[in-house]
Order: structure tokens, then C-alpha cells, then sequence
């Protein structure tokens, strides 16, 4: 592993605290979202959507709907992370760019396509599962990779999903699944804490 990437990992915090008085491009805020979409994804469904909340409006009602935590009011952007459900549906138009470029041949994908629907249609639980999954690895590669360009970002779970859908007008099927703070860090956020040891969180079988 190289020590670059060792570094983002074992330095990369939870941020709380932002520095208000600098703000990020549309260009950095976009850039982030490109390569989280990067992250894997079963049968590449891509099955995740990201609303960059940004405006002093939008951040009000994100706000209220996030419990009143003053970070996403300080943080330049915060990103609505969503999965999607039944993204079986649309498998085949988000594999034609791999059978354009000759990675997958037309078969493959047609069974992709068909072992993704036997599983998926009908099985709202399996759907479900896969859009938290997809999502959250979606999630942390854009930490990383905004930790990779010296921002600091900050993962939030504490919010009414409920409001966030209806404040920002998603769909019956994209499913909130986390918010992340993303900007350049203040003074007095904690240091990374302290992990369990590798013996209480590793087993080899």
C-alpha cells in the first residue's frame, strides 16, 4: 500500500467545524461527486444519487431537517448521499457504456441484466440492502477523495429522512441514506480517535 493512501486513511477525521470563510468552486464540488462515482456497485448499477446542497436556502432547510447541527450550515457543501431502489430497471442503459467501449460483450451484459431482475423484482428488502450498500461505499470514496485534495468532510447520519425527501423533492425510489459535510476544516475538531485493537475486529478462518 502506498504511504500516500495510508496517510488519508489514518488521517482523515470526522469533521464538525468549518472554516466559513472559505468556500469551494462548483468545479471541487462536482469533482468529488465524479469520483465517488467511481465506487463499486453491484452488477455496476450505479444505484446512487447525490444532491449538493449549497445554496443558503437549501442549507435552511437541510438544517432544520438535520436537527439544527450547525455543520451544515458552516460547511461550504453538503452532500444528500442517496441509493436507489429497484435500479435493476435501468441496469441496461448504465452497462451500454461498457459494451460501447468492448469491456463487457452484449451476452454478459443481457445477463447481468437477468440475474439482476430475478433477484431484485419483487425482493423490496434485497433492494434496499443494495442502495444502503451502494451508497455508502459511494460515500466514503468521496471522503477520501476529498481528503486526497486537503478538504476535510464530516458523515452524518442524524437527520429525518422523511424531511430530507420531501424538502428536496426525491423520488418514491432514492432513498436518503447519508449526509456528508464537505469543506476546508477550522480550529477544534477532535484528532482521529482511537480504534479497537486489530484482534477485537479481525478473525482468520
Amino acid at each position: 500500500m502506498s504511504d500516500f493512501i495510508k496517510q488519508l486513511i489514518e488521517g482523515r477525521i470526522s469533521t464538525g467545524r468549518y472554516d466559513v470563510e472559505r468556500d469551494l468552486t462548483d468545479e471541487q464540488v462536482s469533482e468529488l461527486v465524479r469520483l465517488a462515482a467511481r465506487a463499486p456497485s453491484a452488477y455496476n448499477l450505479q444505484n446512487w444519487k447525490f444532491i449538493a446542497v449549497r445554496s443558503a436556502a437549501a442549507k435552511a432547510r437541510l438544517h432544520a431537517a438535520a436537527y439544527g447541527q450547525q455543520q451544515v450550515l458552516q460547511a461550504p457543501v453538503t452532500y444528500i448521499v442517496c441509493g436507489t431502489l429497484a435500479a435493476h430497471e435501468g441496469l441496461a442503459r448504465a452497462l451500454e457504456p461498457a459494451v460501447a467501449a468492448g469491456i463487457l460483450a452484449p451476452e454478459f451484459a443481457e445477463g447481468w441484466v437477468a440475474a439482476a431482475t430475478d433477484s431484485h423484482q419483487g425482493n423490496p428488502q434485497l433492494q434496499r440492502d443494495e442502495a444502503l450498500r451502494s451508497a455508502s461505499l459511494a460515500a466514503m470514496t468521496l471522503m477520501l477523495a476529498a481528503e486526497g485534495v486537503g478538504l476535510a468532510t464530516g458523515p452524518m447520519s442524524g437527520f429525518d429522512a422523511a424531511a430530507v425527501s420531501r424538502e428536496f423533492d426525491l423520488a418514491a425510489n432514492e432513498v436518503p441514506v447519508m449526509l456528508v459535510t464537505a469543506g476546508y476544516p477550522a480550529p477544534g475538531n477532535w484528532p482521529q480517535k482511537p480504534r479497537k485493537p486489530l484482534p477485537e475486529v479481525m478473525a482468520f478462518a
